[in-house]
């Protein structure tokens, strides 16, 4: 299901201009280009949270979970640091080279959430959050030997803001409906010697900022399914999206839709002290074309801006966390998740500009309470370095050879967050 954007644009001018204030600080890149884990309770234990309700920021995760967390309000901010590199090697247009694209190395990321129970079966949630982004700044081009000029890169950023209700069916069970509300913005530069391979040639490469707006649901459901268990599901509408200013350079014009994503969840209460929860989650960024549209068409025939995308291929991610009450007022965790590869190897070439490559993370996390009843919780999660090397991946018509393509992260977050 997807919801139309063209009605919502009076409605979503003014996430504009607080997404204009927000978004250049919403810049990562984890699987694929979506967030591990939104929040930064779910963040320390591995990014789980569809059947394992923490705070206010389950509303991004799952709104069903929004009438387990109570009334709350929870402030954030994220530290991201990527690194992310490419080679290309066996070119015949220039001896082998290795580039850093690391132009931008730290981004802050800051999210909010507040729920609010309104009666014994409905509660209410508003969460601000990043939904993920990429970037990469090549001081020295990667492309130079292609014909490119000065430096290059992109930089994509997603904001939501998603209005949630959930209503408790009964003890065990409960429904939420959230409504995301999306701002993306993009830019590229130093892609010009693409122009000549595209429909709208002035509409490639450094053509500054572009927006859009658009809108998409979000559904949940939790269960307690036996004493200590409990299992959730969750689903999230693909959001148009489109990018007019580079209608030269992505599939059908400029559109860049945000994917279609859903998953379940289960969390197993151990002990009254030890929680393990999983998620496992798939993200279809196959059917978005501007990603998913394989580069191989534009060798073949069809325009940038027709067809041609990066290839990416759906993430399928699987999370573990555990939740461990160690003190009455301390609350450890860790996590791990692995994810499917998104990058193949015959699509590394362009994704020189995009190396949402990472398929490993782990994560340490804690939540002190304190005295008066206020949390504060931190995470550190590192996203392990994964390559993707290139296989057949630059066309003999740029001298064939490959692009092997490189990223890696550091996450540290903190938020504040307290019952009322």
């Amino acid at each position: 299901m997807r919801l139309p954007a063209q009605p919502f644009r009076s409605a979503l001018r003014p996430l504009g201009w607080l997404a204009l204030a927000l978004s250049p600080l919403a810049a990562q890149a984890t699987n694929g280009y979506f967030s591990n884990g939104y929040g930064e309770a779910s963040q320390g234990a591995g990014g789980v949270g569809i059947a394992l309700p923490q705070d206010g920021l389950v509303a991004a995760i799952n709104p069903a979970g929004i009438t387990a967390v109570g009334n709350r309000l929870d402030l954030g901010l994220t530290w991201f640091s990527p690194r992310r590199s490419a080679d290309i090697v066996g070119n015949g247009a220039a001896p082998d080279a290795s580039y850093s694209g690391d132009g931008a190395r730290n981004f802050f990321l800051p999210d909010f959430a507040y729920t609010r129970q309104i009666d014994a079966r409905w509660s209410g949630a508003l969460a601000v959050y990043g939904n993920g982004g990429l970037n990469t700044d090549y001081a020295q081009s990667p492309f130079a030997r292609f014909g490119a000029t000065g430096s290059a890169g992109v930089n994509l950023e997603q904001l939501f803001i998603s209005p949630t209700v959930a209503y408790r069916l009964n003890e065990s069970h409960s429904l939420g409906l959230g409504l995301n509300l999306a701002y993306q913005r993009f830019s590229a530069k130093g892609l010009g010697f693409l122009s000549s391979f595209s429909q709208a040639p002035s509409q490639v490469s450094d053509q500054g900022d572009d927006s859009s707006t658009g809108a998409g649901l979000h559904l949940g459901w939790t269960g307690k399914v036996a004493p200590g268990l409990t299992l959730g599901a969750t689903w999230a509408s693909k959001i148009s999206g489109r990018f007019s200013k580079y209608s030269g350079l992505f599939a059908h014009g400029g559109s860049f839709d945000i994917p279609e994503n859903g998953g379940l969840g289960v969390a197993w209460e151990v002990t009254p002290a030890l929680t393990l929860s999983s998620d496992y989650q798939v993200i279809r960024y196959s059917q978005v074309a501007a990603v998913g549209d394989s580069a191989a068409s534009l060798f073949a025939g069809q325009p940038l801006g027709s067809s041609p995308g990066f290839g990416w291929r759906d993430a399928k991610v699987l999370k573990f966390g555990a939740v461990y009450k160690a003190r009455p007022d301390l609350v450890l965790r860790a996590g791990a998740s692995q994810s499917s590869q998104v990058v193949p190897a015959s699509e590394t070439f362009f994704n020189i500009l995009a190396p949402g490559v990472i398929r490993t993370h782990l994560s340490l996390g804690a939540t002190w309470t304190l005295p008066g009843g206020s949390e504060i919780t931190g995470f550190y999660e590192r996203g392990l370095g994964t390559t993707v090397n290139g296989s057949g991946s630059i066309p003999p018509s740029f001298g064939g050879g490959n692009a092997n393509v490189r990223l890696a992260e550091n996450i540290l977050g903190v938020s504040y967050g307290w019952h009322f």
